[in-house]
């Protein structure tokens, strides 16, 4: 009939018009609300394109399910959750007659970050995320992104709910049974200088034991928690809080006390360079967060304990703005991306 046809091989793919785009800011850095984010937008191409931008973005998402109808014969679960924006900033650079050519080009860019943001967090109930965004595109399409998360630290405005005590002691007493007939009574004291803080800084304190039994104390465990409140909302715009726990920092002291003695154990830990400040006014609404530090003596052989709790203050003074500048050797290349 007729001739074969030819065979041709598939067609080859076009070639990426963009080779890499790369971010450069401090490794690690933490910025202060109200400071800058000074960095760079590093892109390789192999061809042209026509539009290059960076973006600083902040948010806030709470989500958690809550058993509604517990009391009837039927129950469900409802979704609660909540959104809070704090940030939306967008550079874009300009290109001389809108088109650039291939190679490699480089684009420093600087936001300043608004004074009143929360503190970079994450848990499973929420999360507040702050990152850079660099994306270039052709005449239609995104080309490429590349996202890089910051650490961000709130700043109170220094309104605080309770006024912060310097110095300050709380003290617990507890009449304790043991074996059988047995009766005594146990003190338990905290003292510290002043309790308020900013993040990175020494929490000192002393622990004082008065042990009026006939049985001696192994264990002193002292404790900072943090307490989050979130707020969301169900699918019907009904209110809904969800309180978490968790213990940040811990100190045990294996002294013993003994009978009918008095003890003082002086220590002290170091707080995370990153804390939510106290209260949520900043928070956007969907979070507020409290602290503790909490003493306890445990007496097994009478199946309880004795507790005290001081409230703990986090504050951060806002600063004049400063920028993380990047290092005088060179630029630091982008890790790799975490959500937080």
């Amino acid at each position: 009939m007729g001739e074969r046809g030819e065979c041709f091989p598939p067609p080859r793919p076009p070639m990426s018009v963009v080779k890499s785009i790369e971010l450069l800011l401090p490794k690690d850095a933490i910025y202060l609300a109200g400071s800058s984010v000074k960095g760079q937008v590093v892109l390789t191409l192999n061809s042209t394109l026509v539009n290059v931008k960076v973006e600083l973005v902040g948010r806030g998402y709470v989500e958690w399910k809550e058993e509604t109808g517990a009391s009837r014969d039927y129950s469900r679960d409802v979704i609660c959750n909540n959104k809070a924006d704090y940030v939306h900033k967008t550079k874009t650079f300009p290109v001389k007659d809108n088109w650039l050519s291939a190679g490699s080009h480089i684009f420093d860019f600087h936001f300043n970050l608004p004074p009143r943001l929360p503190s970079t967090f994450s848990s499973r109930t929420g999360h507040v995320s702050y990152f850079i965004q660099a994306s270039c595109m052709g005449r239609e399409h995104v080309l490429a992104k590349r996202r890089m998360y910051l650490l961000v630290q709130g700043t109170s405005d220094g309104h605080q709910e309770s006024p912060a005590q310097n110095p300050l002691l709380v003290e617990a007493e507890r009449k304790v049974s043991y074996n059988c007939c047995s009766q005594g009574t146990i003190s338990l004291q905290i003292q510290m200088e002043k309790n308020s803080f900013v993040p990175g800084e020494k929490v000192a304190f002393t622990t004082e034991i008065n042990n009026q039994t006939s049985k001696c104390i192994k264990t002193v465990v002292v404790a900072l928690y943090g307490h989050v409140q979130y707020e969301g909302f169900t699918p019907k715009a009904e209110r809904r809080l969800r309180v978490d726990s968790s213990e940040l920092l811990r100190q045990e002291a294996n002294t013993p006390i003994a009978p009918f003695a008095t003890t003082k154990i002086v220590g002290a830990f170091n707080l995370p360079l990153l804390l939510s400040v106290s209260g949520g006014a900043r928070d956007g609404g969907i979070m507020t967060t409290h602290y503790e530090l909490v003493g306890t003596v445990h007496l097994p052989w009478s199946l309880s304990s004795v507790k005290v709790t001081v409230p703990i203050i986090i504050t951060s003074a806002p600063r004049d703005s400063s920028s993380c500048q990047l290092p005088e050797a060179g630029v630091v290349p982008e890790s790799p991306e975490r959500q937080n």
